[in-house]
């Protein structure tokens, strides 16, 4: 069932009239190849392209009776042609598969273009966000512990780089998978030769297979529908960096909240998260598919079917998803509301302590050894948080430090633009001179 969010053009893509007709537009290219090869009659592949049609109704009932879609979808096909003489030629030397798989190819195609355009579309707001915020100073957390100085722009900035590897291995899944099998019902091509097999696929947009069983090797599927996992987890990673930020003790960010938007049935001051938690929650059903496309990938023999019925819910749902998930992500940082005075705040909440690092080189170029002055700082970090005091008032008072570091460089060692005097060394490596 395609849900009601879904963007018309890619749940049509996986509708049953589509596939159908997916289906068709490979039997009329087949039949068009082979009346050049004169395999088949032109007269037949003519009537096949100008009179074969689908009517899903009609199919579902013959399917219902033979229990064999294709056979349900060829008789369909030939009661629309309506000539024996020219519907004997349908399907001509072909197998289920080989219409099944072909035309699945280039469904996934289709989709494959929505979805790429989702992901430079999230892309571009990315990287016009990380320019907006380029030296917003906010604090680096590691462990979610306060670490170092860093900037909002630079957060954004490395959604963005991820973002386009994530581009360049779809790109290399969804062209793994423009591929066509026209070889028959064990992949020899017992029925039609491998040119065949070429022209067909070259009218259909498509490149041929190496070599097949009865159907195309579902290592590609496999790869096609992690990639999808892959970045429906990145999309998972910007969504739960959000929901950290949107955090009441944190608030340095936050969703877009509409006027009339509520949070809560019993708390009417509550601004949740609510989109950031439903992209990390449609992530997980991504990344279960993907495991069910691994196992789709050992079938028995030349082919079963196990693999079949598995896939008429995997691909439309986890491209349907990332398809959901790509406007819903795009649309959160393209609204997002930032907060900078709030991230200063909270760089600056631990009276300097954020800058012991600096501090310990400091002193260590100062002369004093490295182990001294490790020990030395940490033991006043402590006892700064232990007992909630100014980290940087308590390093001035300490004799063996403003003995080796002047009121200037001690300034100094507690400035975090020094630390961020680099942020557009980094842009540049990312968006080389687009900026």
């Amino acid at each position: 069932m395609i849900p009601r969010y879904t963007r018309p053009e890619m749940g049509r893509i996986w509708s049953d009239e589509n596939k159908y007709r997916c289906w068709l537009t490979v039997e009329v290219a087949a039949s068009q190849a082979l009346a050049k090869f004169g395999l088949v009659p032109q007269s037949a592949a003519d009537a096949i392209r100008d009179r074969g049609a689908v009517t899903v109704d009609r199919i579902n009932e013959i399917e219902a009776e033979v229990r064999h879609d294709v056979i349900a979808f060829t008789t369909t096909v030939a009661e629309h042609i309506n000539a024996p003489e020219h519907s004997r030629w349908l399907h001509y030397g072909l197998t289920s598969t080989d219409v099944v798989d072909t035309a699945q190819a280039l469904q996934l195609k289709e989709a494959s273009a929505i979805i790429r355009t989702g992901i430079i579309a999230l892309a571009d707001v990315l990287k016009h966000r990380a320019i907006e915020f380029k030296h917003t100073p906010i604090i680096g957390r590691t462990h979610g512990i306060h670490a170092e100085p860093s900037t909002f722009g630079l957060k954004l900035l490395l959604w963005y780089s991820e973002i386009q590897r994530n581009l360049t291995r779809f790109d290399a899944a969804a062209e793994d998978l423009r591929v066509g099998k026209l070889s028959g019902a064990v992949g020899t091509f017992g029925h039609l030769k491998p040119e065949h097999e070429e022209a067909i696929c070259a009218e259909l947009g498509l490149r041929p297979v190496e070599v097949a069983t009865q159907v195309v090797q579902r290592d590609r599927h496999a790869a096609y529908v992690a990639t999808l996992a892959v970045l429906a987890s990145t999309l998972d990673k910007i969504a739960t960096e959000v929901r950290h930020l949107q955090r009441t003790e944190v608030r340095e960010a936050e969703e877009f909240f509409s006027e009339k938007q509520k949070g809560s049935s019993a708390m009417p001051h509550k601004r949740n998260p609510i989109t950031s938690e439903q992209i990390s929650g449609l992530a997980r059903v991504v990344r279960a598919n993907a495991q069910t496309a691994f196992e789709n990938i050992a079938l028995w023999h030349e082919r079963d079917i196990s693999h079949s019925s598995a896939e008429r819910v995997i691909l439309p749902d986890s491209t349907i998803l990332i398809d959901y998930l790509l406007a819903k992500t795009t649309n959160l940082i393209e609204k997002l509301l930032v907060y900078p005075a709030r991230m200063l705040r909270n760089l600056e909440s631990t009276g300097g302590l954020i800058f012991s690092g600096q501090l310990l080189l400091d002193l260590a170029e100062s002369g004093m050894s490295r182990e001294d002055a490790y020990r030395l700082v940490q033991s006043h970090a402590m006892n700064s948080w232990k007992n909630d005091l100014i980290f940087r008032e308590e390093i001035a008072k300490v004799p063996e430090i403003t003995a080796r570091l002047s009121p200037e460089k001690l300034a100094r060692a507690f400035d975090y633009n020094r630390q961020l005097a680099n942020v557009d060394a980094i842009f540049a490596r990312v968006l080389g001179n687009t900026i």
